[in-house]
């Protein structure tokens, strides 16, 4: 009697906050990032964006493997008013992105997609986005300053990292917090899940 090979569980993402919290969920996965390029295009919505992007990372990480495997792409954006605030490239830049978001509420965007490979070669997908709304009070140009030097800033989307040094500037969230850090558990764990029962009823 032979014994089905189970499914490697992947992340198509090299971010230490996403894997910390997938270890949540499943504690035996391999980490291959993908290395699509990042870039909006003209007229394309911030939802469509971010959801395009998490697809695309899991599906250019499903072209270097074989099945059965289930991979997962995720990405992070912050929509201020209908603007994309993609990493700050510079000590201005984050100032300038974090005096916009001070104040007032924006949305933090997160997608996560599922691509379920079977070892036929025959895929299933999905894809899935959440938006919750982030208000900040006042943040202070000494503010700005340290925590720029922390070095936090420099590679999070909106120049923040709402569970590093920036919790300090965050008056309320409405929505999923996990989704903010990186990787909304509760959705994920539904797509895995999802993926799993389709690769179990091609057997």
């Amino acid at each position: 009697m032979t014994h089905a090979i189970a499914p490697r569980l992947i992340l198509a993402s090299a971010s230490p906050r996403r894997a910390e919290l997938l270890k949540q969920l499943d504690n035996d996965f391999q980490v291959i990032p993908s290395t699509i390029e990042e870039q909006q295009q003209a007229q394309e919505a911030p939802s469509d964006y971010v959801k395009r992007l998490a697809l695309d990372k899991a599906l250019a990480v499903a072209e270097t493997i074989e099945g059965p495997a289930l991979i997962i792409g995720s990405d992070t954006l912050i929509d201020c008013q209908g603007q994309v605030m993609e990493k700050p490239r510079d000590q201005l830049h984050s100032t300038q992105m974090l005096t916009q978001l001070a104040n007032g509420t924006h949305q933090v965007r997160t997608a996560v997609a599922v691509v379920a490979i079977a070892d036929n070669g025959k895929r299933w997908q999905q894809v899935l986005e959440l938006v919750t709304d982030v208000t900040m009070g006042e943040i202070t140009a000494q503010q700005m300053q340290d925590y720029w030097a922390t070095g936090e800033p420099a590679d999070k989307a909106g120049g923040y990292a709402i569970q590093g040094g920036a919790a300090r500037f965050v008056r309320s969230i409405s929505g999923s917090y996990t989704a903010v850090v990186g990787l909304p558990l509760y959705e994920t764990g539904q797509l895995i899940q999802q993926g799993r029962q389709w690769l179990e009823s091609l057997r």
